[in-house]
């Protein structure tokens, strides 16, 4: 059971509305920074502004130092004015999601480095097992499930007792073409009703897809996971508590008050029926989040974030889709976070993420969604 006691704030009495030309308006919005958080929740509407406060608190700090003057000038050159840092830290009191943000981080350009090195392992790496997935990686007990992209392996290292590999059948692990990632997707559904049969006791499925080895996957030739289970995933069932909670106190869905408060703030907009947010508490760099009723145009959705993130130089990054029970109708969460620099010896997760359970990222979310509006 999750735990939940977030501060209780009346149900705001004022309406909220929000017209289709009302997206065009906030873009003008998006020239502020996470720093101009205070003035911009200000600026909302007072039931905007009671919704903001009813999930989220947030701080802006001074964070000061003194530096030596033999180290002045490179500290200069490679930081900027430094001696004075701005830290936002913003807090959902509903997941208890929580991120510092550093204003010296923030305020630079979003962009990522293209290592050669990377492209010459992926190159190398033609000819792995994946290359040749029927010959040479095990079938599932019910066999396998092809489509026009993709074909399925059982996962010879089990996550769960039923795990399945979605192998690309193009060796680039970077795709950002809607049509594959339609069919990964449909590919994936199918796998799960077969492996329902299987077991008709598995009904929580699970779509993930790491992409290279600093988001977790093992092998370098694209592929994507799917699992199926007795029981939901932690994460899952984190969120079907916060929801319950959520609907008995405020009598709303959770999920839609957090995206009215992102497109209040310019930080939300539709991509015809999915709704996509920059998001303020991101597990890690330029996390998006989407709400949708399904997976119909969720892989335009997808493959928008990842056009946006390859044209940003990001490489590594991983994808989760929490959907419900197989047999229930209810909404699809997707998030989407990049991974970092995949050439880079430091790690993007540590001991604030693993045990403060508040992120330390380095991207503004602001700035991210105008280049997520850019692609569209």
């Amino acid at each position: 059971m999750c735990r939940l006691s977030p501060q209780v704030i009346p149900e705001p009495q004022e309406k909220l509305n929000y017209s289709p030309e009302k997206l065009s308006a906030m873009a003008s919005r998006n020239s502020n920074s996470i720093t101009d958080l205070p003035k911009l929740v200000e600026s909302l509407k007072n039931a905007e502004r009671s919704l903001f406060y009813r999930i989220y608190r947030f701080y802006i700090e001074t964070g000061r130092l003194v530096l030596p003057d033999a180290m002045r000038e490179w500290t200069t050159a490679r930081f900027g004015e430094c001696e004075e840092q701005r830290i936002v830290r913003v807090t959902n009191k509903v997941t208890y999601e929580s991120t510092l943000f550093n204003e010296l981080r923030a305020k630079r350009p979003i962009d990522a480095k293209v290592s050669e090195d990377t492209h010459r392992m992926i190159e190398e790496s033609k000819g792995c097992p994946f290359c040749n997935p029927k010959e040479r990686t095990p079938a599932d007990a019910f066999g396998r499930i092809e489509g026009k992209h993709c074909i399925t392996a059982s996962n010879i290292a089990k996550y769960d007792y039923l795990h399945a590999v979605i192998i690309f059948k193009g060796h680039d692990p970077f795709v950002c073409e809607a049509e594959k990632i339609a069919d990964y997707l449909d590919v994936a559904f199918e796998w799960f009703r077969k492996a329902n049969e299987y077991d008709s006791r598995a009904i929580y499925p699970f779509f993930m897809w790491n992409c290279l080895w600093r988001a977790g996957a093992s092998i370098i030739h694209g592929h994507a996971q799917a699992l199926i289970s007795r029981e939901p995933y932690g994460r899952q069932e984190f969120y079907e508590n916060v929801r319950k909670w959520y609907a008995k106190i405020y009598g709303s869905e959770y999920f839609e008050d957090v995206y009215a408060i992102h497109e209040a703030l310019g930080l939300g907009f539709m991509l015809e029926s999915i709704k996509i947010m920059a998001y303020l508490t991101p597990v890690k760099e330029k996390e998006v989040v989407m709400i949708s009723s399904g997976i119909s145009g969720l892989a335009e959705a997808i493959g928008l974030v990842l056009k946006c993130y390859h044209r940003l130089g990001v490489r590594s990054f991983n994808v989760a889709v929490f959907m419900p029970p197989l047999g229930s109708e209810d909404i699809f969460i997707t998030r989407i976070v990049d991974r970092g620099d995949p050439s880079s010896r430091t790690a993007d997760v540590g001991g604030m993420e693993l045990y403060a359970g508040t992120s330390v990222v380095a991207s503004d979310p602001f700035r991210l969604v105008e280049e997520l509006r850019s692609e569209i």
